[in-house]
């Protein structure tokens, strides 16, 4: 099934779990509200939400229990980006002003804890303590993986091993729980949940990986912001890091980028983006984000044989092949 028709199938739940994202950040103060429904109305994959259905197809379905895991972690996500846009200066996503670009970030940043908030007090309606303890443990992840990015802005002598650490914090770990908590949370066999968080796990590295390639190789009107941004803001991604170990590129990468450090107007990525497209980099993370959805896919083989896992396949082989 091709990924608009699963989505179409789906419809009607998808629907519900945006209409309860809604409702649960509106709020008795008009310009939180606003703030709030912004990134909201301006749309997304919701792959997590997606995840998290398909998952409880492999315990005991129903949507008012998986509703109340699959908004939190999309208001999650969602307040993660509000907080990205103030620590990257970013103006648009998905095509859209910012919050903070809108607003101011002061506005953005105490939009971001609101919809954290209000997020936590969806999750408590389920009386299920290890989803809460598993969902808490992982928001810690995640900001620790935000601090090692900020910390590592312009390091160009960070590890590929660092990279995929700190992305495994920053984005792979929201998407394995999002398939381990689908299933926890309408009773399927330990052995299923672990298998789900297996594939979410690799396919939360892959969709970071193929992120960062689309950010170096993709153009504004499909990725919602200028190519190059990661590099402006000092994020050395995984193309950057293996064209920074080809001899022949190091030194004119390095140049560049140290250009784009020590610029204090407005700063143009151009030549360096240029030079790591150039470069065997985004070939060689193109690999290895294959081999996490192989990975993904190799997961699977542990699950029932029902359309929910033909599903995830799916969504899997678009994540690898994706241009937007």
């Amino acid at each position: 099934m091709k990924l608009m028709q699963l989505y179409a199938a789906m419809k009607s739940d998808l629907q519900a779990i945006e209409d309860q994202m809604a409702q649960t950040v509106t709020s008795d103060l008009p310009i939180l509200s606003e703030t709030s429904l912004h990134l909201l109305k301006a749309g997304g994959k919701r792959i997590r939400p997606v995840f998290v259905l398909l998952s409880g197809k492999f315990g005991t379905y129903s949507m008012d229990t998986l509703k109340r895991v699959a908004v939190p972690l999309e208001l999650i996500h969602m307040a993660t980006l509000v907080h990205d846009d103030v620590i990257d200066d970013a103006d648009t996503r998905r095509g859209q002003l910012t919050v903070k670009s809108k607003w101011d970030n002061r506005i953005a940043m105490f939009t971001g804890d609101y919809i954290y908030a209000k997020a936590l007090t969806v999750i408590t309606e389920l009386d299920k303590p290890r989803i809460h303890q598993i969902l808490s443990g992982s928001i810690v992840q995640m900001c620790i993986g935000e601090m090692e990015q900020i910390r590592d802005f312009f390091n160009v002598e960070q590890s590929v091993r660092n990279y995929l650490r700190r992305i495994r914090r920053k984005t792979a770990l929201l998407i394995a729980i999002s398939c381990q908590l689908g299933a926890m949370a309408t009773d399927a066999p330990a052995r299923i949940t672990h298998a789900l968080y297996r594939f979410g796990y690799n396919v939360g590295m892959a969709f970071q990986i193929g992120d960062d390639l689309l950010d170096l190789c993709g153009t504004e009107k499909a990725i919602g912001k200028p190519p190059g941004n990661d590099l402006r803001q000092g994020n050395i991604t995984l193309p950057v890091l293996y064209a920074l170990q080809e001899e022949g590129l190091r030194e004119q990468l390095l140049k560049e980028i140290g250009l784009i450090r020590d610029n204090e107007g407005p700063v143009n990525s151009a030549a360096a983006v240029k030079l790591v497209r150039s470069s065997r980099g985004i070939k060689i993370a193109e690999e290895l984000a294959d081999r996490y959805i192989a990975k993904a896919l190799k997961a699977l083989d542990r699950l029932p044989n029902i359309p929910a896992k033909r599903n995830l396949a799916d969504i899997a082989r678009f994540i690898a092949k994706r241009s937007y």
